[in-house]
């Protein structure tokens, strides 16, 4: 659970002075919200890391090993059958299910962990229900900081957000 700090500004420069000041302390923008897009601040809030492709990879290869391993269990140790003097272990035969099933479970690992990098399903965010959130479609900035968590640096954040023209703080659990 993390605790959000929403400040609301006036106008777009004041955001993005805020913005940057945040980062350059070294502190989590989360996300901006404003009534139009302001170019200065699309970049700001640095885009994570992806794990969707490492995820899709050792669940693809792990399925495909499981299923290569049942395939040898079952047909050398657990009832070997001599089918015309082939050999048991008829690797060339064994591959279409481990391939298949793999890529099936890395689809399936890719889209979970898409939906747990998306923090969805949610049904509903925290930011909906207060008053602020609604003027940021309209005349207000917003601006989605992560609050430290030292107390200290609690403070801090709170003083330099007001000194940089924040007009209403406000903190959220999330």
């Amino acid at each position: 659970m993390t605790n959000v700090l929403l400040a609301e500004f006036a106008d777009s420069s004041r955001l993005v002075v805020a913005a940057r000041h945040v980062l350059s302390s070294h502190w989590h923008v989360l996300e901006a919200y404003t009534p139009y897009p302001v170019e200065d601040i699309a970049g700001m809030p640095k885009p994570q890391v992806s794990r969707i492709r490492p995820a899709m990879f050792v669940g693809g290869v792990l399925m495909a090993v499981l299923a290569y391993g049942v395939e040898y269990y079952s047909a050398v140790i657990n009832y070997p059958y001599n089918s015309g003097g082939r050999p048991l272990d008829a690797w060339p035969a064994f591959m279409l299910v481990p391939f298949a099933t793999g890529i099936l479970l890395a689809a399936v690992c890719g889209f979970a962990r898409f939906l747990r990098e998306g923090g969805l399903p949610r049904l509903s965010n925290p930011l909906f229900g207060i008053d602020q959130f609604a003027r940021a479609s309209q005349d207000r900035f917003l601006l989605a900081v992560e609050l430290p968590h030292e107390a200290n640096d609690r403070t801090a954040a709170c003083d330099t957000l007001i000194r940089l023209g924040a007009i209403s703080l406000r903190e959220i659990a999330q």
